[in-house]
């Protein structure tokens, strides 16, 4: 008797990722232009949104390899975050090292601290294990604000400016562009793999997987520590973007922020991601556009009073949102091209 073949994950794995249509490469096409142009004729502002969103969606990308695609559900995301930060600003500050090397050392740094944390997930799942990375996102905001002679505690790291290419802002924004995009393609390709079907398989059933000759413990750990890497990326990016390293910029909100993301692009999709991380970082600035462009009546300054509602009503959207669709922006972006409908005959058929 021969010995089989066939990938004892395949039959496990009804989200992987299929052949990307025609259509969807013209999109691709299209935004990597106007990414590409966009320092010719936007300004500095949007100049600063387009690279903070491409950091966030970096962030929101590894979150989604982590809960989406793997099943293990983290509100710490922030934290490793701020691991990468901490570790690019100490590089840079100590050691000098360019924006490049120090996306390395970020991305390394929150992938161990990743393996660790994401041990819990080995013995318990769902919101237990929850709970754990909340533990874990508490700890290590705690060594940020504590541990004084390392991360400067509340004062934090200040960090010299960071002059790529000899271009200053556009630079940094074509370096951020650079390294979002190669770490999309990395993730899109990772479902292709054994390991990032052992990801999904681990998501649907553990104990089937395990019972195909899947190594859990392999597979959980390195879905922890990925998604960590892609956050200690972000981290690294947004100490540089900001030039300052604080621990109040990896709390626990951060982390909501960027689970929020994740549900509301649509979970197990790298595209959905993106589309969440733009989402939730740009909505709030065209609330906050829309409450100053209001006029003032008589003595009442109108805009000041619905100011602090601002985020009553991003938070409002969101539950609308997800109320009437589920799978987020992903899923509408699906039913305009017809793909959903697609899969579904191919379901059916």
């Amino acid at each position: 008797m021969t010995q089989s073949t066939v990938d004892p994950i395949a039959p496990q794995i009804a989200s992987q990722p299929r052949r990307t249509p025609y259509f969807e490469w013209t999109a691709v096409v299209v935004l990597g232009l106007i990414a590409l142009t966009l320092p010719a004729y936007a300004s500095v502002y949007v100049l600063y949104m387009a690279s903070l969103v491409a950091i966030n969606s970096i962030a929101t990308v590894g979150l989604n390899l982590t809960v989406g695609y793997a099943g293990l559900l983290s509100i710490g995301h922030s934290a490793f975050i701020g691991v990468g930060a901490y570790a690019a600003g100490l590089s840079m500050i100590h050691l000098g090292t360019p924006l490049f090397l120090n996306v390395i050392i970020g991305g390394v740094a929150a992938f161990l601290v990743g393996l660790v944390f994401g041990i819990p997930s080995l013995r318990i799942k769902g919101v237990y294990l929850a709970i754990a990375t909340l533990a874990a996102q508490y700890s290590l905001y705690f060594i940020f604000q504590q541990w004084t002679s390392v991360t400067g505690g509340d004062r934090g790291l200040s960090l010299p400016p960071t002059d790529l290419f000899g271009m200053g802002d556009t630079g940094f924004y074509y370096g951020v562009l650079l390294i979002a995009a190669i770490l999309f393609v990395a993730a899109s390709n990772l479902f292709r793999t054994r390991l990032g079907r052992s990801f999904i398989a681990v998501r649907e059933r553990d104990y089937a997987a395990q019972v195909l000759g899947i190594n859990v413990v392999r597979a959980k750990l390195l879905a922890f520590g990925i998604g960590a890497a892609f956050a200690g990326v972000s981290g690294a990016l947004t100490a540089h973007f900001l030039r300052l390293v604080n621990p109040d910029q990896f709390t626990l909100l951060v982390s909501v922020f960027f689970l929020a993301a994740v549900v509301v692009g649509g979970r197990a999709s790298i595209v959905g991601s993106i589309l969440g991380a733009a989402f939730m970082t740009l909505l709030p600035e065209l609330l906050r556009e829309i409450l100053s462009a209001m006029p003032t009546q008589g003595q009442t300054n109108v805009a000041g009073l619905l100011s602090p509602l601002r985020e009553i009503i991003f938070g409002l959207l969101i539950i609308g949102f997800l109320m009437f669709e589920p799978r987020g922006l992903k899923g509408i972006l699906d039913r305009i091209t017809g793909r959903q409908d697609r899969a579904a005959e191919s379901e059916a058929d």
